[in-house]
């Protein structure tokens, strides 16, 4: 492949000609409708807490696929309440020892695992200056549950392959439903019951050209814009860790601001659209980029001419159904590259960063 160095794919990662990338990816629908079931109580009793004692702002703790789910977080939250969301620099409390100032915020600390010493270390911090913590985590064990005024339990069962996916979907899923609590919006609190069943659906598209599109292919940036912008952090992750292909995600307005020099004939686009304003903006983007003659990728409700087919529906929820339809094609895409998806290099399933 180019001379590419691949990593090809362990026997141990294939079981009945699936990965377990594959497998576990295709559980989202059950793992999102155990998630809404198990928390439906808890989810509305931290909505009335936000209505009766507004946070000042919301203070967001995660890493990995899991800040992405928090910059979905950031654009809904923002969006449906008024109160600004920030991601908290775990660095400052892990090696800086910073003090945080005392107010009323609310602290939503996402994790698969729930044991990074700096995640713990700057929950527990933001705990001690009043704020109101929500854990948002998977494990049954994790640390992360003991220090929270209330644990939501993501309920996506064990997620053996390194990448998290079904995992990150119920993040968004648990975010959404929040919100959606929160705010009193019956209209996305509807979206997100419908979820489980659209994530099966979603799970049908065929992404296969974005396959064979990519194959070959050395960067690529993925683009989004609004609620889409999580998504498309967490598809340039994935195609790192499980393709071994440099990808790098821009918001279809950051993209603008000098990282579009460099796209031209033969550059590679991933463009996340959706029915809403930003995902105008997206197409926009995609539509300068295929005039220069790059490759690009479109995966859109609202488009006609979309080389890849997404589900339409509430705006806040389309892009929870489109990153469903590219964790099966990533999964495949990884296979054709002759990487293993179960077992990247070089990393662990849990990270502990200091």
């Amino acid at each position: 492949m180019n001379g590419r160095a691949m990593h090809m794919a362990a026997g141990s990662a294939m079981a009945g000609g699936t990965t377990r990338m594959e497998r576990e990816a295709a559980e989202a629908g059950a793992a999102a409708d155990r998630l809404l079931a198990a928390n439906r109580n808890a989810l509305a009793a931290i909505g009335a807490r936000l209505r009766a004692s507004p946070p000042s702002a919301v203070i967001t703790c995660a890493r990995g696929s899991s800040d992405h789910a928090a910059t979905y977080a950031k654009y809904l939250i923002e969006t449906r309440t008024g109160v600004p969301v920030a991601s908290a620099a775990l660095s400052v409390a892990s090696l800086y020892d910073a003090p945080v100032a005392p107010g009323n915020r609310l602290c939503l600390a996402i994790s698969q695992s729930g044991k990074s010493p700096d995640l713990l270390a700057t929950v527990a911090q933001h705990r001690e200056a009043g704020a109101f913590v929500v854990a948002m985590v998977n494990a049954e064990d994790a640390p992360l549950r003991d220090i929270a005024d209330v644990a939501i339990a993501l309920s996506a069962g064990p997620e053996r392959s390194v990448a998290a996916t079904k995992s990150y979907i119920c993040s968004l899923a648990a975010i959404a439903a929040l919100t959606a609590a929160w705010a009193e919006d019956a209209q996305l609190a509807a979206a997100v019951d419908a979820l489980p069943g659209g994530l099966e659906a979603a799970w049908q598209l065929d992404w296969s050209p974005a396959v064979r599109a990519l194959a070959e292919v050395d960067n690529l940036f993925v683009l989004g814009r609004g609620y889409g912008y999580g998504v498309a952090q967490e598809a340039a992750l994935k195609f790192k860790e499980t393709c071994a292909l440099h990808a790098e995600s821009f918001s279809a307005a950051e993209v603008r601001h000098g990282p579009m020099a460099i796209v031209g004939r033969d550059f590679h686009i991933l463009a996340l659209g959706g029915s809403d304003r930003a995902g105008a903006s997206v197409r926009e983007t995609a539509a300068e980029f295929r005039a220069r003659g790059a490759g690009v990728l479109l995966a859109d409700p609202a488009a006609g001419d979309a080389h890849l087919p997404a589900l339409a529906g509430h705006p806040a929820i389309e892009p929870i159904l489109m990153v469903q339809s590219f964790y099966r094609m990533a999964n495949a895409l990884s296979l054709a590259r002759g990487c293993d998806p179960d077992q990247p290099p070089h990393l662990n399933k849990v990270t502990e960063t200091l």
